[in-house]
């Protein structure tokens, strides 16, 4: 019976870490600190940047709010979840709903507070970002485009926080914001080509549900072309160190990634195409470590910032 039980427990443990997709937040947490040490406070020694306890507040914030927020959507999202991804489905259903608003909740309210002992401002930030998490999910997810625009800002909005903290405007830093908006959007689009079933039943009406997947595709198309704008400037202009080998890299995989778009008819060949998306982006996390703090603060050399 003891057994039983246990097994239970950590069943509903497992289900819940899936709801909150734990398994992206470390990252998104470490894009962060990689971030602050390497593009947003260079001329800082790195272990000056990861003992700041202020950034550690923000960063868990963060995570805290981004784990609310997948729970929220996936609240909102249990009908068309079940047709899209069954499996998943019947595993985030060991906890039930009202678990998880509690569990929500809890984390909405710890957010604050850790918030508020960096600044006011920082609790209005998140207060902010905890309300548009909530509307985009019950509201603008919905609509085309809208919710693919408000879905992307909300990724890159944690990143703004620690921008904010840092009181730094290097133009480099918006080129980055750039290339990574135009991938989350490109990827946003390649999910509602892969949810499109589970989107009509539930009434959501996306690009690929009002317009067809052809526009869509030349949607996503467009944006592929556009990331070359911010790939442009950080190369040639900006420069950012070895991790140009990176950028190099990814416009082989985008035009990899282009040339099975245009095949790709079936759900499964969509996720193929939304996991090609997912490893550029997340190899990107990585190869923040590649730039040179000189590039931006000159004379100084990699060696100093440990």
């Amino acid at each position: 019976m003891a057994s039983r039980k246990t097994r239970l427990t950590r069943m509903k443990i497992l289900s819940m870490f899936s709801v909150v997709r734990g398994y992206n937040i470390p990252i998104i947490a470490l894009a962060q600190y990689l971030s602050a040490i390497f593009i947003l406070a260079p001329e800082e020694r790195a272990l000056d940047v990861i003992l700041d306890l202020n950034l550690f507040f923000i960063v868990l914030a963060s995570s805290l709010t981004i784990a609310s927020g997948y729970i929220i959507n996936n609240f909102y999202d249990a009908q068309k979840d079940l047709i899209n991804r069954p499996k998943k489905s019947m595993l985030d259903r060991l906890v039930s709903q009202g678990t998880k608003l509690r569990v929500y909740f809890m984390l909405n309210f710890t957010v604050f507070l850790l918030a508020l002992l960096v600044s006011w401002r920082a609790a209005v930030f998140f207060s902010a970002y905890i309300f548009l998490i909530w509307f985009y999910s019950h509201k603008l997810k919905k609509y085309p485009l809208i919710g693919n625009l408000t879905a992307a800002l909300l990724a890159i909005l944690p990143f703004f926080g620690i921008l904010m903290y840092f009181k730094n405007f290097y133009e480099v830093i918006f080129a980055h914001a750039t290339f990574l908006f135009l991938l989350i959007l490109t990827r946003e689009l390649i999910k509602d080509l892969e949810n499109i079933k589970g989107d009509i039943v539930a009434d959501y009406r996306t690009i690929p549900v009002m317009f067809g997947e052809k526009i869509a595709k030349t949607i996503i198309t467009a944006l592929t072309f556009l990331t070359v704008i911010p790939v442009f400037l950080l190369i040639a202009v900006y420069d950012v160190g070895y991790m140009d080998i990176y950028f190099y890299s990814g416009m082989m995989v985008i035009i990899y990634f282009l040339s099975r778009l245009w095949k790709a008819e079936t759900q499964k060949e969509y996720l193929h195409l939304h996991n090609i998306l997912k490893f550029l982006i997340v190899t990107g996390v990585f190869s923040i470590v590649l730039i040179k703090p000189q590039v931006i603060v000159h004379g100084r050399e990699l060696l100093s910032m440990l």
